[in-house]
């Protein structure tokens, strides 16, 4: 597949991409579908932002505006995890996680019928991808209130990783340790958005105190030397959005995205969508992206697809599979 890969980035064909093995490890569920798809469903156009958003809660309006309204309620929440595992399917993402907070488990009154949905839909939909749910939770959350909570959704030893998102201001990483330490216990990734907004710093202690193996975003990371040195060391892997960093104002532009400088240092990565019902880009146009900006070659961003394929196949990283 890599000499397919290289030579569909260097035609510019996004329909050869889009027959090529490829990962989205960081994605939010019922967000990962396209607009078109949904469009479709809901019988009317749905058109994507203009410009970029100034903080999550106005990208969370334009949401609420444009895409929920107009797939509101249980059926259009179902809808778009449809959507999700469709966009997965036609987009060859062969290796799927998708995070899911708690109160989406409680829109469908269990965690039996909630697994029970999800694994339909993901059967019906995407059957050839391999798919792994993830447990998010929201830095605004109180930890002493959810962690019994969170202890119950992980024995049923559906969750495979753990996450934090939203504002990383709303309270220090550190409370969320006792959260952290039960997930490990199951023996889940442990992940978190972190340094998406914040500070190189704040990645390296999110990383020490809650042991993380891997992190969503942390492009505040290249920053520092340093720390990408201990990163690139100890293989914590960045999860990192290009379309969603540039929309939100934390990358300037494709050509000047951080993604290169923590690459050329070492720091392991992947390439991913993170909303795609908001920002637009598949995978394979996440790819695209980079290439056209001059900013990777060919050759490194399949490294990068290869690593994202290989991701899952320990809780350390291995070589690559050569069949990739």
């Amino acid at each position: 597949m890599k000499d397919a890969f290289i030579q569909a980035l260097t035609l510019d064909s996004l329909a050869e991409l889009q027959h090529i093995p490829k990962s989205d490890l960081h994605n939010h569920a019922g967000r990962g579908g396209s607009m078109s798809y949904i469009g479709q469903w809901a019988g009317t156009a749905i058109h994507p932002p203009i410009q970029p958003f100034e903080d999550l809660s106005e990208m969370q309006q334009w949401f609420e505006e444009n895409i929920k309204v107009h797939c509101q309620g249980l059926q259009g929440y179902l809808k778009r995890i449809e959507a999700s595992f469709a966009q997965a399917h036609q987009d060859q993402v062969t290796v799927l996680s998708m995070s899911f907070g708690m109160g989406e488990v409680d829109s469908l009154g269990s965690m039996e019928h909630f697994m029970t949905t999800i694994n339909e839909l993901h059967q019906l939909f995407a059957p050839r991808t391999k798919f792994y749910p993830e447990l998010a939770l929201d830095r605004a959350d109180r930890p002493e209130a959810i962690l019994n909570r969170v202890e119950e959704l992980f024995s049923y030893g559906w969750f495979t990783s753990i996450d934090i998102c939203n504002n990383e201001l709303a309270q220090p990483i550190t409370a969320f340790k006792p959260v952290y330490r039960c997930a490990q216990s199951y023996g889940v990734k442990l992940r978190a958005h972190v340094g998406e907004f914040g500070s190189a710093d704040d990645v390296m202690e999110a990383v020490e105190e809650l042991e993380l193996q891997e992190v969503h975003h942390g492009i505040a990371a290249a920053a520092s030397p340093q720390i990408m040195k201990w990163l690139a060391n100890h293989l914590i892997t960045l999860h990192i959005c290009p379309t969603s960093n540039v929309m939100l104002k934390v990358a300037d532009s494709y050509d000047k995205h951080p993604i290169r400088t923590l690459f050329d240092h070492g720091v392991p990565v992947t390439i991913n969508t993170d909303d795609l019902l908001i920002f637009n880009q598949s995978v394979s146009e996440e790819y695209l992206n980079l290439f056209r900006s001059g900013l990777m070659t060919p050759e490194e961003l399949n490294l990068i697809r290869e690593y994202g394929l290989n991701d899952y196949n320990s809780s350390r990283k291995s070589s690559v599979d050569p069949s990739f």
